[in-house]
């Protein structure tokens, strides 16, 4: 980075290089949230990938335009969210379209976007954890590898992979309870 920001800067560091004028903080928000604007048009939305990418542009094309209306740097992700969904609201007006689906959502785009802002929740306070807490639970949760799998790749026995992962939640949660009241749920099934 340009600026003087941190490894993994916060939200409201990333919101006030950007206002600098730091082009590769922009970058970083870009990438930082891409997954999760494009989650809300295609998941909560439902958009044809094509719309989608047309939302994404005009999403992040107003957030560049609109940064500085931005009343807490801290509020990036719920205005990015609201964002989103303003432009995916605006584009099927516009468009006029209604693209059958073979199932109506059971889930209120609403509720979509809650738990894509849970799961953005999960993943800052993932980023926060050291990073073999990183790589235990992303490998345990996000690739369903077994202790075994684990174990090899780390060369650590099994029973060590159990109670690092035990441990590793332990921190998670912490993180979790120190940014929200609520923590969300984080069982699974636990011998493998």
């Amino acid at each position: 980075m340009t600026g003087t920001l941190e490894a993994t800067p916060s939200d409201a560091e990333l919101v006030a290089a950007c206002r600098r004028g730091d082009p590769e903080a922009w970058n970083l928000l870009v990438e930082r949230f891409s997954r999760y604007v494009a989650a809300i048009a295609t998941q909560a939305f439902r958009l044809p990938a094509a719309d989608a990418e047309d939302v994404f542009q005009t999403v992040f094309m107003r957030a560049f335009e609109r940064l500085d209306s931005l009343r807490s740097d801290d509020a990036l992700r719920p205005w990015l969210g609201q964002l989103t969904r303003n432009c995916c609201l605006d584009h099927l007006r516009a468009t006029g379209r209604v693209t059958p689906v073979e199932e109506v959502p059971e889930q209120p785009a609403d509720d979509t976007i809650a738990q894509l802002d849970e799961a953005m929740n999960v993943r800052d306070c993932l980023a926060r954890l050291g990073g073999d807490c990183r790589e235990i639970l992303d490998r345990f949760f996000a690739r369903d590898e077994s202790y075994r799998t684990i174990g090899t790749a780390l060369s650590l026995p099994a029973g060590t992979v159990a109670s690092r992962i035990s441990r590793c939640l332990g921190h998670l949660r912490r993180e979790l309870e120190a940014g929200t009241e609520e923590t969300p749920t984080l069982g699974r099934r636990v011998g493998r």
